[in-house]
C-alpha cells in the first residue's frame, strides 16, 4: 500500500458521504495521487464492511471492466470486482427511484448462482459450469460517486467497481439454457433498442468472468461460496438512465427483466 491508514480512511469516508447525500466527490486518484490497486480494494472493503455493521449482508460479486473497449478506455488489461448486498437487488418489473443515484447508467447481464462452492486459484470455465445450478437475465444499476464518472481503474476499484443495484429476473438451470456464449441481448429504452450484443462480449465467455473472479479472490482468502450470485460484466455498452425511463433486457434463452427509473 502507499497511502497510510488515516489517507485510506479518509477516502472511504468521501465515498460514503457521496453515496449517501447523492453529491458526488472529485476523484479519488487526483485527490490522493499515490493511491494504487491495494489501496483501491482496501478502501471498498472498509465501506462494504461499514455496511456489513449496518445489517445488510454479502450475497455475490460483480466483475467489471470485461469488455475489450472498457479495458482500452482505462488503460488496463485485467477486469475488477465488487461486492453485492441485499439492499442492492430489486425486483423485476418493480419500480427503481433514480433520486438514490448520482448518474447511473444501466447494463444487461447473465447472472450465475452457484450451487457449490469455488475457490481458486486454478478455476477454468469448465469449473465454473459445473458449480452453477441456474442463470437469470439482469440488469445491474452501476453509478459512480465520483464526479463526472471521471475515473481511473483506482477509482472505480474504490468505489465498489461502481456497483450500485440490480435487477434480476427468472431464474432457470443451467442445463436449459443455450450456451452461454451465443445467449444474445436488445436492451430497450422506453421501447428503443439501444444496445445489443452476446455473451462473447464478456471475456470471450461469461464464465470466464467467474472463473477470473473466483481466482483473483484467493489472493484475498475468499471463497464464493454456494448460494452467491455472480455478475460477469455488461453484454453491451452501459447507457445513462434518468427519472421517467423504462429499461427492459430481451435475452434469448432467457427471457425478459425490466424496470422503471421514477
Amino acid at each position: 500500500m502507499t497511502l497510510n491508514a488515516e489517507q485510506r480512511a479518509t477516502a472511504a469516508r468521501l465515498l460514503r458521504e457521496a453515496e449517501h447525500h447523492v453529491a458526488p466527490t472529485e476523484p479519488l486518484s487526483s485527490l490522493l495521487p499515490g493511491l494504487d490497486l491495494t489501496d483501491a480494494y482496501a478502501i471498498q472493503r472498509d465501506n462494504i464492511a461499514r455496511r456489513l455493521a449496518d445489517g445488510a449482508s454479502v450475497v455475490g460479486h460483480k466483475v467489471g471492466l470485461t469488455s475489450a473497449a472498457m479495458q482500452r478506455l482505462l488503460g488496463v488489461g485485467e477486469p475488477d470486482f465488487g461486492h453485492l448486498l441485499d439492499d442492492m437487488v430489486h425486483r423485476d418489473g418493480a419500480p427503481v427511484f433514480a433520486g438514490h443515484y448520482c448518474r447511473p447508467r444501466i447494463e444487461p447481464e447473465i447472472c450465475f448462482r452457484l450451487a457449490r462452492p469455488l475457490l481458486g486459484p486454478d478455476i477454468t470455465v469448465q469449473d465454473v459450469l459445473d458449480a452453477t445450478d441456474a442463470v437469470a437475465p439482469t440488469l445491474e444499476i452501476v453509478d459512480s460517486r465520483i464526479r463526472d464518472w471521471k475515473i481511473t481503474l483506482v477509482d472505480t476499484v474504490a468505489d465498489n467497481a461502481s456497483s450500485a443495484g440490480l435487477i434480476c429476473g427468472p431464474w432457470t438451470a443451467l442445463a436449459d439454457v443455450p450456451d452461454l456464449v451465443s445467449v444474445t441481448v436488445d436492451l430497450l429504452v422506453d421501447g428503443v433498442c439501444v444496445a445489443s450484443g452476446s455473451g462473447r462480449e464478456v471475456l470471450g465467455h461469461p464464465a470466464a468472468a467467474v472463473a477470473w473472479l473466483a481466482n483473483t479472490l484467493a489472493a484475498f482468502g475468499t471463497t464464493l461460496p454456494p448460494g452467491d450470485i455472480v455478475l460477469p460484466g455488461a453484454m453491451t455498452e452501459a447507457p445513462f438512465v434518468t427519472a421517467g425511463q423504462r429499461v427492459e433486457g430481451h435475452f434469448s434463452g432467457l427471457g425478459p427483466v425490466s424496470t422503471s427509473f421514477v
